[in-house]
């Protein structure tokens, strides 16, 4: 049988790149560490290296904040609904699963990526054990991603993580996704997604040098990719009027400096953007109740 490919299937490169940075730091385990990964680790060392001391942080300095924020947010929120199910998104090679499942055993958490992606981090997801479930696969701008909120409780949170995916979309496809989102889960108790997101570093005084780079990543990923917002709000207008209720954007300047206060933080001035290179955003859709 001749498998449909989907347009978006170049971006999975990234993953081996983040996957082995994650290890690198400690803060993944070796299984999710591909060759590809290292390679390319070792390829952008000099620039990353550059890009810290020059820009102010790199591409590897975002993941770790990206991850951390995502980790911090979606802990508060299995703490708060302890039946919570998890649905990730372009999982690629992140251990975010596998780190959940060792804190919380009995979580509903599944993740779903293209099929050569799935099938990798399938196997390394056995290698650590045996009963750790399949990766699903689904082109997410297809009717098959409706297809996985069916796999779910309706009655019980959904949430949904994203982690490095949506700027390589253009707004119409974001558009899309998020109001596949908010479509497939109106029937759920609350839906809450979580996602980073890069915006334009207006901030920035190289400005142009991250642009610059920004178009090399879009032509080595055969993507859209791009920044989408300038400012806070902008997101928050842009996710609402995808049908999301609240939409939080957390800045990790304001969030690591009040997370001893909480675990859930908003960006003081919705209005202003901070200067960090990566923001993440939690948005909720919440079921109306008649």
């Amino acid at each position: 049988m001749t498998q449909n490919l989907s347009e978006h299937r170049h971006i999975s490169f990234t993953a081996h790149y983040t996957g082995y940075i994650w290890y690198s730091m400690g803060i993944s385990h070796p299984v999710f560490a591909t060759a590809k990964g290292k390679f390319l680790a070792k390829i952008l060392h000099p620039l990353e290296s550059w890009a810290e001391k020059h820009v102010g942080g790199s591409m590897r300095t975002t993941l770790k904040q990206r991850h951390s924020m995502i980790d911090r947010q979606l802990t508060a929120l299995i703490q708060q609904h302890p039946d919570l199910q998890i649905l990730e998104i372009a999982c690629g090679l992140s251990p975010r699963s596998w780190n959940f499942r060792q804190k919380f055993p009995q979580i509903d958490y599944r993740e779903l990526d293209l099929p050569d992606m799935a099938a990798i981090k399938t196997r390394a997801l056995l290698e650590l054990d045996a009963q750790s479930p399949e990766v699903l696969t689904a082109d997410i701008f297809t009717e098959d991603f409706e297809k996985i909120f069916q796999r779910f409780d309706s009655s019980r949170p959904l949430a949904i993580i994203s982690e490095g995916l949506i700027n390589y979309f253009d707004k119409t496809l974001l558009n899309q996704l998020l109001q596949g989102m908010t479509e497939y889960g109106q029937e759920f108790s609350e839906l809450h997604y979580l996602t980073d997101i890069y915006p334009e570093p207006v901030q920035n005084k190289l400005a142009s040098f991250i642009w610059t780079c920004s178009k090399l990543l879009k032509i080595m990923s055969r993507s859209s990719f791009t920044f989408h917002f300038i400012n806070p709000l902008e997101v928050q207008t842009f996710f609402s009027n995808t049908g999301f209720n609240q939409v939080d954007v957390l800045q990790p300047a304001a969030f690591f400096q009040d997370a001893a206060e909480s675990n859930l933080i908003a960006f003081k001035n919705p209005e202003e953007h901070g200067g960090d290179l990566v923001w993440v955003i939690h948005a909720v859709l919440k079921k109306q109740r008649s």
